[in-house]
């Protein structure tokens, strides 16, 4: 690498994916020293970490931040500001695929599989039975705006709603009630910025009933199949539909788009992620690996499509 930039790595926060955020950017960190970069952690739930990002005179920030101020648009809006550019996506599509409800809204429009949900509002008055019609009798309860699967409830009768809803509350002021699909859980990683690549999926093989916080994070919690084991029609269904999902929202660098693949074959799009995780477990570095990409490459990769240097 003929140039070293100097490179701000954004981790921490104050969400409650603060401590994966500080583990991706300790991951990233290393692979883009080993590739001759001038890297900087700085975590921006400090003020003094803050001004040195403002004065710090960097050529990019990476961001390695998850959730609420990281992955929503704000902390980009922040680097708008200050004109510095950054790794991901733009401050629009970082909201809009934060807001789960909202995406969705984008992804059907685009044809994409969507399944039937409701989204409730701290405050807002509703009935157990307007629920069930909407979504059905089984479904899965979720904060709105929150990832890493953290405050996620599965209803399997009415009695159990209630409770669901008030706990998932405690953790966003609007929440989703969605419908349950059992189904195979795929991802997909989308990599680029106006002809992106679509990478090989993977299915998720989690030990627990699903792929919770503990299956995400903890050594030997999931199984990562890559590429999934997938007939070539379900392949390329599922690769379109997770460019798509990257397109209709403007992303850039780097998107990871999930998926449950039904009894019939039917791909429902769940999320799009705009920052995935960057860990050693994480999902993004399988899937990479698996076209002969090294980790630090890919992290140096990401450096250069926010500097549009490729």
């Amino acid at each position: 690498m003929s140039v070293s930039y100097r490179v701000a790595v954004l981790a921490g926060g104050n969400s409650g994916e603060r401590e994966i955020s500080k583990a991706s950017g300790a991951s990233v960190s290393e692979a883009l020293q080993e590739n001759g970069y001038d890297v900087t952690m700085l975590d921006p739930s400090r003020k003094e970490d803050l001004v040195s990002l403002i004065n710090g005179n960097f050529d990019v920030a990476f961001l390695c931040l998850h959730g609420k101020n990281g992955e929503d648009g704000a902390t980009q809006g922040l680097l708008e500001l200050i004109e510095l550019p950054y790794t991901g996506s733009p401050i629009w599509s970082s909201a809009v695929a934060m807001d789960k409800t909202c995406a969705k809204r984008y992804f059907d429009d685009a044809g994409i599989p969507v399944l039937p949900s409701r989204l409730l509002t701290k405050g807002e008055e509703y009935s157990v039975e307007e629920l069930m019609v909407n979504c059905g009798h089984h479904c899965v309860v979720k904060p709105n705006a929150e990832g890493s699967s953290i405050g996620i409830y599965f209803v399997q009768e009415p009695k159990e709603f209630q409770d669901a809803i008030e706990q998932a509350f405690a953790v966003s002021d609007s929440i989703m009630i969605e419908r349950f699909v059992k189904g195979r859980e795929l991802t997909v990683a989308v990599l680029g910025n106006e002809d992106p690549q679509v990478l090989p999926i993977i299915e998720i093989v989690p030990k627990n009933e699903f792929y919770d916080f503990e299956s995400k994070y903890a050594p030997g919690g999931s199984e990562h199949i890559c590429p999934a084991p997938l007939s070539d029609e379900i392949t390329q269904k599922v690769s379109d539909y997770a460019k798509r999902a990257h397109k209709v929202l403007g992303c850039k660098g780097v998107s990871r788009t999930d998926f449950l693949l039904d009894e019939e074959g039917i791909p429902w799009i769940l999320e799009t992620n705009t920052i995935p995780g960057m860990t050693s477990t994480s999902l993004v570095p399988d899937a990479a690996r698996a076209i002969g990409m090294e980790f630090p490459e890919l992290c140096s990769h990401l450096v250069k499509l926010a500097l549009n240097k490729e």
